[in-house]
């Protein structure tokens, strides 16, 4: 029988268990996959931790994936057995094999390999989104990443680079801000010892920048207000140091009209249309050459807890990819 990681209760690591899953035949809409590649992303560790819940337990975790269709269910036309796919949602990719809704698969195109597939439909589906839709980077904008050299950080940075903008990057150790200046920073401030706000209003000759990209949550939200020029944007598309406490409303208006806003991906990709147009835009990028997918880390599927604790304590960078 395959097996897959599933989750009992929520908690540490430690609740990620290997075992047996059964997986039927693909009903009316549906497509049978055999996994070649399962991208790792800090999202699962939300779900794994009881952060984000879960609708039901136990579960198999996980959101990105690439493989083989296997076998398809009665009305799926657009894909046949043999066919190689990548995939963000429906949550459940930890698993040797399993059930996904065929509408859900994007085709991965000859040229890039299944390890690249599965390490970028989140992150650089969220990458596209962020920068094309959320806030349209415009040529010769500062703008400001953090977390620059974690996974969505890198193909945030190349691909601004890309759009013509100076890219200011923030990272943690002098190792992680060397990585996202091969990756398309212009500068990187390495916050463990210098304050990025101050250093930001220096780059910018005190006058801040239209856009910070922002998923580290409650430790950096104040210093992100603080980086923006009025009528700025704050996009906080993540809580990796926990989630921002409750805050006056108010602070946009006296920090300069802001805006802020929330993002998540399944937002931007709902409709059939929009998942394969922004899935278009993020292949032609990467196949250009203009953006590399970095998979810095690999660990079998089933050591999936070895690979949580790791980018729980920020030991990894770029991509991380579980193999089955």
């Amino acid at each position: 029988m395959p097996h897959a990681i599933r989750i009992h209760t929520t908690g540490g690591p430690e609740v990620l268990r290997w075992e047996e899953v059964e997986v039927g035949a693909p009903g009316a809409g549906e497509v049978r996959l055999r996994h070649t590649a399962v991208g790792l992303n800090y999202i699962d560790v939300y779900h794994r931790s009881g952060a984000y819940p879960l609708p039901q337990l136990p579960a198999v975790i996980g959101r990105e994936a690439a493989g083989v269709v296997e076998s398809v269910g009665a009305g799926v036309t657009a894909l046949r057995p043999g066919d190689r796919v990548a995939y963000v949602d429906p949550i459940g990719s930890y698993a040797e094999q399993r059930i996904a809704p065929a509408g859900r698969m994007v085709p991965i195109p000859d040229g890039i390999d299944d390890r690249t597939a599965a390490a970028m439909m989140l992150k650089g589906l969220t990458a596209q989104y962020l920068l094309r839709r959320t806030y349209r980077v415009q040529r010769g904008e500062t703008i400001v990443v953090h977390a620059a050299a974690g996974g969505v950080g890198l193909i945030l940075c190349q691909w601004a680079r890309h759009l013509g903008a100076r890219v200011v990057g923030t990272a943690g150790s002098d190792a992680k801000a060397e990585l996202a200046r091969r990756h398309g920073c212009d500068e990187v401030i390495v916050y463990t010892r210098e304050n990025f706000v101050e250093r930001v209003k220096e780059l910018t000759a005190g006058q801040g920048v239209p856009v910070v990209y922002d998923s580290v949550g409650r430790d950096t939200f104040e210093g992100s207000l603080d980086c923006l020029r009025p009528l700025g944007v704050l996009v906080l598309y993540g809580q990796a140091s926990g989630p921002v406490p409750p805050f006056n409303i108010g602070q946009l208006m006296t920090k300069g009209s802001l805006y802020l806003t929330r993002p998540t991906l399944v937002n931007y990709t709902a409709t059939r249309e929009d998942l394969m147009a922004g899935s278009k835009e993020l292949f032609d990028v990467v196949q250009s050459g203009a953006v590399k997918i970095t998979v810095q880390q690999t660990y079998p599927l089933r050591d999936a807890a070895a690979a949580h604790a790791g980018l729980e304590a920020r030991k990894t960078t770029g991509s991380t990819v579980l193999l089955p």
